[in-house]
C-alpha cells in the first residue's frame, strides 16, 4: 500500500526524472518514523514528568552502575550530546533534586553529577513505562527483523557520521 513517501517519489520522479529520488524511500521514512517514535516516547515520559533529555540523563546516571555517578564529561560522551547540553540539563534537574554535583575527589577541581534517592526512585519508575512503549511499537517486527533493522541502522548511522566529518 503507497504511503506518503512514495507520493513524494512519484512527484518528484515525474518532475525531476533525471534525479536518483530512491534515496528518499530510506530518509523520508526514517525521518517519518523518528517523529513517530519521539512523540509516543514523549508521551510516556511526560506521564512521569520528564522530557527526553531528563530522562536520558537520569538513565544515563543509573545503568553508569552503583554509586550512580560519572563525570559531566562522561554523561556527555555516554548520552551524546554536547557539554553545554548537559550543564542545561543538569541545572534543571538539580534545580528538581533529581541529581546533584559534587567536588571529585580524583580531581581537585572537577565535579561528579551524581543520582539523588528521588533521582533514581523517579527513573526506576519510568523505565519500565519507556520499555513498554517501546516494545508496543517495535512489536510490529519480528525478533529477527529488529536485529536486522537495528544492523542497518547502525551501518547507516555510521555512514552519515563518517559524512559529516
Amino acid at each position: 500500500m503507497p504511503d506518503h513517501v512514495d507520493r513524494i517519489i512519484e512527484q518528484w520522479r515525474t518532475e525531476k526524472p533525471s534525479l536518483d529520488v530512491s534515496p528518499m524511500a530510506v530518509i523520508g521514512r526514517l525521518s517519518r518514523t523518528a517523529h513517530v517514535v519521539e512523540s509516543r516516547l514523549a508521551r510516556t515520559f511526560a506521564q512521569h514528568g520528564l522530557d527526553a533529555a531528563a530522562f536520558d540523563v537520569l538513565a544515563t546516571l543509573l545503568r553508569s552502575g552503583v554509586p550512580y555517578r560519572i563525570t559531566p564529561f562522561a554523561l556527555a560522551r555516554e548520552a551524546m550530546i554536547s557539554t553545554s547540553a548537559v550543564a542545561q540539563r543538569l541545572n534543571k534537574l538539580e534545580n528538581r533534586g533529581l541529581v546533584t554535583r559534587q567536588a571529585n575527589p580524583g580531581d581537585g577541581r572537577g565535579k561528579l553529577v551524581a543520582l539523588t534517592d528521588a533521582g533514581r526512585d523517579l527513573i526506576e519508575t519510568a523505565l519500565p513505562n519507556h520499555l513498554e512503549t517501546e516494545l508496543a511499537i517495535t512489536a510490529a517486527l519480528s525478533d529477527e527483523e529488529q536485529t536486522v533493522l537495528a544492523d542497518l541502522l547502525q551501518r547507516l548511522s555510521t555512514a552519515a557520521s563518517i559524512c559529516m566529518k
